[in-house]
């Protein structure tokens, strides 16, 4: 923001054309800003930094975000497989043979983002035009019901819990390659 422009802390609706979805998208927005905020402190540097003890580094953690998002988006949420378009922006497993996050090395930032940034748009189109019954409609999975409104409070709080990680894996990173 610029000088003398106030900050506008104010919910919109707008993102659907039922005001409560809109309402949800919007703090689901919202946790992206905050997101981007933290990623726009990054060096190219960070993204591949090792940190240590089979911790991830910040590239395993932007990508596996958006291959969360995706997978939530789909069988959560509309309750249909992945389509092979989407799954091809991930060609890496999400976890390894131990259960860590996978180790995606050589993906610049641009391509970390890019990646958040489509599935992110293919879940604003997708609940846009959900209706409020559509959003509360519980899916029956295997391990649990859940509903497409539930997976937008996963979603922020998925996201939450990483951008706090790659806040601290940033201040580490910045003290070791300072050395």
């Amino acid at each position: 923001m610029g000088d003398g422009e106030k900050e506008q802390l104010i919910v919109d609706t707008q993102l659907s054309r039922e005001p409560e979805i809109g309402r949800w998208l919007w703090a689901l927005q919202n946790t992206r800003q905050r997101t981007m905020r933290e990623i726009a402190r990054l060096t190219p540097a960070m993204i591949d930094w090792p940190p240590g003890h089979d911790d991830s580094s910040i590239g395993a953690i932007l990508y596996h975000l958006a291959d969360i998002e995706a997978d939530w988006l789909y069988v959560e949420g509309l309750a249909r497989p992945i389509p092979p378009e989407v799954r091809a922006i991930f060609p890496q497993q999400a976890r390894d043979e131990q259960g860590h996050l996978t180790q995606v090395m050589g993906d610049t930032l641009e391509e970390h983002v890019s990646r958040l940034e489509t599935v992110r748009g293919l879940l604003l189109e997708a609940y846009g035009q959900m209706t409020l019954a559509e959003f509360r409609q519980v899916r029956a999975l295997e391990p649990y019901d859940v509903t497409p409104e539930y997976v937008l409070h996963h979603l922020m709080q998925h996201e939450a819990e990483h951008r706090s990680q790659i806040g601290g894996l940033r201040i580490a990173a910045q003290r070791a390659l300072a050395q």
